[in-house]
């Protein structure tokens, strides 16, 4: 019966049910960005998501892609293949430990990069957050679920400029 209700509840826009991100409406995974991306960035404050925004999306699991978590992620540009746009995730985890630290990109022993992107108002907590550089997500602009925050320009520029050194893009 619970299930029933949580259908009905969804044809009219109601909600029921756990807010747990895990219990949430998942996006279809539409694949990790591959080549080399054009970033921009252009942050509007119109309710829809644009580059330069920290945005909460469902992000699936690398080693299963039907599973995941919802997630701030910083948009950096649109896939010029597609309607999506290209984003990065962020943590509040710290990965410094055992790590090694080239031109500010963290990289750890599992291969993975990441960049200290510092506190915002994306983490109501104002956590410290890292960026991952070493995936870049492709994101349905229709799964965001809301915006968090802009960052600033000279951030903007920084998590590029790390992006680049740890991808190899020129």
């Amino acid at each position: 019966m619970g299930s029933m209700f949580s259908r009905i509840a969804s044809l009219f826009g109601g909600r029921s049910g756990s807010a747990s991100p895990r219990n949430r409406q998942r996006a279809d995974y539409l694949g990790d960005f591959t080549g080399v991306a054009r970033a921009e960035y252009a942050p509007k404050p119109n309710g829809r998501p644009d580059p330069g925004e920290i945005v909460w999306t469902w992000v699936s699991y690398e080693d299963d892609p039907k599973q995941g978590k919802d997630r701030p992620v910083l948009l950096i540009g649109h896939d010029s293949r597609s309607t999506s746009l290209l984003g990065l995730a962020l943590t509040s985890k710290d990965h410094h430990a055992g790590a090694r630290v080239t031109g500010g990109v963290t990289e750890t022993r599992d291969g993975r990069h990441w960049f200290d992107l510092g506190s915002g108002a994306w983490d109501p907590q104002g956590r410290p957050s890292e960026i991952r550089l070493d995936r870049v997500l492709r994101i349905d602009p229709a799964a965001v679920r809301r915006e968090g925050a802009s960052i600033d320009r000279a951030r903007f520029d920084a998590v590029i400029a790390a992006l680049k050194q740890a991808k190899g893009w020129r």
